[in-house]
C-alpha cells in the first residue's frame, strides 16, 4: 500500500496511509494539506480531493459532510462524494472544485487581490445561508465545551462573549486557504466546513482578518474587514481572535 509522497514529512499512522492507499487506488496524488494531529489531503487526477487523518476531537469528517450538504443548496462548497470512519480513522471525499486556494504561491504573490476575495467571499457566505434554517451551532458555549472536552483551560474572562452584533451561519474556520480563488482574483468557493454554524458574525471576521498576517505578513487585516464591506470592532475582533488563540 502506498505511503504519502514525501511533501509531508511528518510520521503518518500505517492505518491512515493504508486509508488513503485504499481510497486512492489507480489515482495519481497531488498533496494538498497537512493539518497539525496528522490528517492529510490529495488531490486525484480523477476529479477527487479525498481528506484522511485521525479523529478529531473539535470536529469531524461525518460533521464536515453534514454541513457541506446542508450548505450546497445555498453556496458553492465541495460535493460530498463519500464520508466514513473506521476505528479511529476518518476520511471525507468530495469533487474537486475550481480555483486555487487563498494561500496558494500565485496569491501569496498578490496579496491585495487575494485579500479582497476572502473577504468578498465571507460576505457572500454570510448573506447566502439562512440562519432560521441551520441546524448547525458555532457558538461560543460549544466552543468552550469543545475546548473542555480537549484538556483545554480557557481563560474566564473568555466565558462571557460580547452581545452579538448580528448571527449569521459562520464558517467555523475562516482562516484565509478555506477560500478558493478563481483565475479572475474573485472568490469562487469555501471549503473545510466542519466547524460551520449560526454565531455572531465577528467570529468568523475576527479570525479571516487575523490570518491574513499568518498568510500574506502585517498590514492587511483592515482591508479584509473593508472588502467584507464592515468598519471594525475593535471589542469583538479582540475578544474572539482570543477565543480562537485559546482554543
Amino acid at each position: 500500500m502506498p505511503l504519502p509522497p514525501p511533501d509531508f514529512d511528518a510520521p503518518v499512522r500505517a492505518d491512515i496511509s493504508e486509508r488513503l492507499g485504499l481510497l486512492t487506488a489507480g489515482a495519481t496524488l497531488t498533496p494538498l494539506w497537512r493539518n497539525a494531529i496528522g490528517g492529510v489531503t490529495f488531490g486525484t487526477d480523477d476529479g477527487r480531493v479525498v481528506k484522511v487523518g485521525p479523529r478529531n476531537a473539535e470536529t469531524s469528517m461525518s460533521a464536515e459532510s453534514g454541513r457541506l450538504r446542508w450548505a450546497a443548496p445555498y453556496t458553492p462548497v465541495p460535493e460530498v462524494l463519500e464520508a466514513g470512519e473506521d476505528g479511529d480513522v476518518e476520511w471525507l471525499v468530495t469533487r474537486t472544485l475550481p480555483g486555487l486556494s487563498a494561500v496558494d504561491p500565485r496569491w501569496i504573490a498578490d496579496p491585495a487581490t487575494a485579500v479582497r476575495a476572502v473577504g468578498e467571499g465571507l460576505r457572500a457566505f454570510h448573506d447566502a445561508l439562512p440562519v432560521a434554517d441551520c441546524p448547525y451551532d458555532w457558538g461560543v458555549a460549544q466552543r468552550l465545551r469543545n475546548a473542555a472536552v480537549r484538556g483545554i483551560a480557557v481563560p474566564a474572562s473568555l466565558h462571557d462573549a460580547p452581545e452579538p452584533d448580528l448571527l449569521v451561519v459562520c464558517h467555523g474556520d475562516a482562516c484565509c486557504p478555506n477560500t478558493l480563488v478563481g483565475d479572475d482574483g474573485r472568490w469562487l468557493a469555501h471549503v473545510d466546513l466542519g466547524a460551520l454554524g449560526v454565531a455572531d458574525r465577528w467570529a468568523d471576521i475576527a479570525v479571516a482578518s487575523m490570518s491574513t498576517e499568518w498568510n500574506y505578513g502585517p498590514g492587511w487585516e483592515d482591508e479584509l474587514i473593508a472588502a467584507y464591506g464592515i468598519t471594525p470592532d475593535s471589542d469583538r475582533l479582540a475578544y474572539y481572535r482570543s477565543l480562537w488563540n485559546e482554543t
